[in-house]
């Protein structure tokens, strides 16, 4: 059935694809995170076991809304690991990393993720697409927030 949500095709093609890199993004940093969860080691294990599980629920919460945002717009989200490693700006780490280059890898997964969400609002104002917005809005002040607080940790 044809969509009529007052958001040109093209409009919501480009938002759409927009939203897959954000996608991708979220659910690599996710799967970084929930590793580090596993893997972590060394005198602040049982802190930073507690805050990478904080951190890798949230962002599993977040993969919903960003495909059913995706499916709203009238486009598939991309559902394998091959499409999501097509589409993401993180890399992979190739063994596990010091608790303290975890947390340096995890500041630099959140700022891809913003970066990311932030390319898209350009076509979501286009498309006067105030959910998209809104979505935006709330996952930058997630990540940026998160971001911070690894900072700070770091000092």
């Amino acid at each position: 059935m044809k969509i009529d949500i007052g958001i040109q095709e093209a409009d919501r093609q480009a938002i759409s694809d927009g939203l897959k890199r954000l996608l991708a993004d979220t659910y690599v940093l996710y799967l970084k995170t929930h590793g580090y969860h596993w893997n972590v080691t060394g005198p602040m294990f049982e802190s930073l076991h507690n805050s990478f599980m904080t951190q890798y629920t949230e962002l599993w919460n977040a993969i919903d809304p960003i495909a059913e945002r995706i499916r709203s717009l009238g486009f598939f989200a991309p559902g394998t690991y091959s499409e999501l490693g097509k589409l993401t700006s993180i890399k992979e780490d190739s063994s596990v990393p010091a608790a303290t280059d975890m947390l340096k890898n995890l500041v630099e997964g959140h700022e891809s993720v913003i970066r990311t969400a932030r390319s898209v609002f350009a076509a979501a104002e286009k498309g006067s697409d105030q959910a998209t917005m809104d979505l935006l809005t709330q996952r930058l002040d997630v990540h940026e927030k998160t971001a911070w607080m690894i900072r700070a940790v770091l000092g």
